[in-house]
């Protein structure tokens, strides 16, 4: 990236924020929405007093403008946000963290800077740090307060369960036969395996030093070898030089002469041979320990590669997965490290009739071995009014508890669902986690390749992800392609743009 590039990315950056800023300052001196103001420049409207831990799962209310973060024991982070605007809406459904980008930039809106970008598609809708002025304002991603986005992009990792609501809800705990099937997986195992590929590492790092202490010494050893053959051979020259001579016309002083050095040399030559041989003997000893040391490391490394291999193998087989059952195509699905692993067809009783949209989700494992189970069921608020909720001024709203009879219909869902045998042994070795998705919707075209499942809720507007073209993560259409097309500008390029 180019220095003019960099600064061209940060001005253009600047005066998107500071135009609406300015905006909003202008309208806090007239007096507009003034008693909202402390609840917009609030980044954090509550925590947990104990210490958070991994979260698990995050809820975006676009009723109330409101991301909650819950780890395995409740809320720990709770925030204001701003959505998509009128037209350009941010698509209620269920998504997860797909990528993150401390540093962004958009292509599709004049190179806007995003901070601390989470990406949930592949086309473009984001969590991002930027201007929250209280009402939806984007153009479909989900702008958070700058400070937020950033302790938020800190704490999670890829594969967050992420759910835009229309409506206010929250996880209720639940219990029910098919979740009680998830069997704790051998974590003992993995840890062995784990230890024993720390421990094929430390082996093979310890066969390579001793290789190389093997190899320096027999370099060594080779010296005295390498001196006693370069000096023997010198002496045979000597000695042929001196046996030449005494073939040719010669005074008696002269063939005396000759007769010494050829005496001479040839004593030499034995005491080299002897020397030699000596050298020769401590050598190979040493040249055996290198062989033996460098067979013992290539062994150690090929441990190295086996054991590695098992414990990525047993890390895999521990990570969440997660299933999702859609009554639209009758088809049970499971992914697990965003890739898809198992698809066959599912029996859903009364199949005519709607099921909903339930998220169920693996929380932790009790002492007992069994697992905690949330669930978050999606009611769509469009025909409440959605248009009310869009130009909504949430500034008092302070969110609803999930009512029982939602808990009722989460686990009717359940009692209508037959899941296969096949299916079923699949499933049962969830990890904390993992989850399991009971909707009407089928599997929306952004569930794709580096994805978990994305759920489109069809009754609500989806006009933030209808604007926008899908890209595959090599071709990714919302990064900037400013450093391969310098004279590249975005569609409807506009100096003062919102994000």
């Amino acid at each position: 990236m180019s220095p003019t590039s960099k600064r061209e990315r940060i001005f253009t950056g600047l005066v998107a924020t500071g135009f609406a800023c300015a905006s909003f300052v202008a309208l806090s001196v007239m007096g507009t929405h003034a008693g909202a103001t402390e609840h917009r420049n609030q980044t954090v409207e509550s925590t947990t007093s104990r210490t958070p831990g991994e979260p698990i799962l995050a809820i975006v209310s676009l009723r109330s403008q409101r991301i909650t973060v819950y780890d395995a024991k409740g809320l720990i982070l709770r925030s204001r946000v701003s959505s998509g605007q009128r037209g350009r809406e941010t698509p209620a459904g269920i998504f997860s963290i797909i990528q993150k980008d401390a540093e962004h930039y958009s292509n599709i809106y004049d190179d806007a800077y995003m901070p601390n970008m989470e990406r949930l598609t592949w086309s473009g809708i984001a969590l991002h740090g930027g201007v929250v002025p209280g009402y939806p304002a984007s153009h479909g991603c989900v702008r958070m307060p700058y400070e937020f986005a950033k302790h938020l992009f800190d704490l999670t990792q890829i594969g967050l369960r992420t759910i835009v609501s229309p409506t206010d809800v929250v996880p209720a705990e639940i219990a029910h036969p098919i979740l009680s099937l998830s069997k704790p997986n051998d974590s003992a195992l993995a840890a062995t395996r784990v230890a024993q590929a720390d421990e094929a590492v430390a082996k093979a790092d310890q066969a390579r030093r001793a290789a190389g202490a093997a190899f320096r010494e027999a370099t060594q050893a080779m010296a005295p070898v390498r001196i006693a053959e370069n000096l023997k051979l010198r002496a045979n020259m000597q000695l042929a030089a001196a046996e030449t001579a005494l073939a040719s016309p010669l005074t008696a002083e002269a063939k005396d002469q000759a007769e010494r050095s050829k005496s001479e040399t040839v004593a030499r030559i034995a005491e080299l041979d002897a020397q030699l041989e000596s050298a020769k003997a401590n050598l190979q000893p040493k040249i055996d320990a290198l062989n033996s040391a460098r067979q013992a490391a290539l062994s150690a490394q090929s441990a190295q590669a086996t054991t590695a291999q098992a414990a990525r193998q047993a890390a895999h087989e521990l990570a969440p997965i997660s299933v999702l059952i859609s009554r639209k195509t009758q088809r049970l699905y499971i992914r697990q490290d965003l890739e898809p692993t198992f698809e066959s067809p599912v029996t859903i009783q009364d199949a005519d009739r709607p099921i909903g949209t339930h998220i169920f989700t693996a929380m932790e494992r009790s002492n007992g071995g069994g697992m905690r189970w949330s669930v978050v069921s999606l009611n769509t608020g469009h025909a409440s009014g959605a248009g009310a909720r869009r130009q909504s001024r949430p500034d008092n709203v302070q969110g609803a508890d999930l009512k029982p009879g939602d808990q009722d219909d989460a686990k009717s869902a359940l009692d209508r669902i037959v899941i296969p045998q096949e299916a079923l042994q699949r499933i049962s070795w969830m990890a904390p986690r993992s989850s399991l998705i009971i909707t009407d919707e089928a599997l929306s075209t952004e569930t794709g390749k580096g994805t978990d499942f994305v759920v489109l809720l069809s009754g609500e507007p989806q006009g933030g992800i209808k604007m926008r073209r899908r890209a595959p993560p090599e071709t990714d259409a919302y990064y900037t392609p400013r450093e391969r097309m310098p004279n590249w500008r975005p569609r409807f390029a506009n100096p003062f743009s919102t994000w």
